[in-house]
């Protein structure tokens, strides 16, 4: 199964009872294995977990650390991008030059790597000297 199929896929496990906005997302580990998650909705609204955070535990509680690939996909009318938090987490991941695949589920996407998505990231690279 491609990494879109495994987005849309868990997608429909999405628990949004308060926004109903399903968000399913899949990466490959630099290992090759690919992971999975879906948003997690809370009724303490800021407590939720977004999909792509989720695919990250997922990955780094099977021991891998290294993403190389992600793929996000959600009802919308244009691709959703991940949230700001979630950039943050893709990058400390991730190098600049991962491609992220955002889409919607009409087949519409939009590809960017992480440097696009996250210029000025901050990184390892800003504590070196602490």
């Amino acid at each position: 199964m491609c990494l879109k199929d495994k987005a849309l896929a868990v997608r429909e496990n999405a628990y949004v009872p308060y926004s109903n906005f399903k968000v399913g997302a899949s990466l490959v580990a630099e290992n090759g294995e690919t992971f999975v998650g879906c948003n997690v909705e809370n009724v303490a609204y800021p407590e939720g977990t977004c999909a792509e955070a989720g695919a990250i535990a997922a990955m780094v509680a099977a021991g891998q650390t290294k993403l190389t690939e992600v793929y996000v996909v959600a009802d919308a009318p244009v691709p959703v991008s991940p949230c700001g938090g979630c950039r943050q987490k893709l990058i400390e991941f991730g190098s600049g030059e991962v491609v992220i695949t955002m889409a919607t589920l009409d087949g519409t996407e939009k590809k960017m790597t992480l440097a696009e998505l996250m210029p000025g990231a901050f990184t390892e690279e800003h504590l070196e000297n602490t």
